[in-house]
């Protein structure tokens, strides 16, 4: 199994409220990156890029929970 697959399980099996806060939490974080970035540079820039693309899995997942996609049912 590789390294995204097992990513997106361990999301999947999260709760709706711990993906809410999650979202939040790395929403949080890239705002801080982006305005360290347009001070100062970034050590690591392609960072900003990995938190967009998790913030985008974690809202699919709530979308496809809520619109009953896959199977997946809303876990509170």
């Amino acid at each position: 199994m590789s390294e995204g697959s097992k990513k997106l399980k361990e999301l999947r099996e999260k709760l709706d409220s711990e993906l809410a806060f999650d979202i939040g939490e790395r929403q949080k974080e890239l705002f801080e990156l982006r305005f360290k970035s347009s001070a100062e540079g970034l050590g690591n820039p392609s960072r900003i890029s990995e938190l967009r693309r998790e913030i985008a899995r974690m809202k699919t997942i709530l979308t496809e929970r809520q619109r009953s996609i896959r199977g997946a049912a809303s876990r509170n």
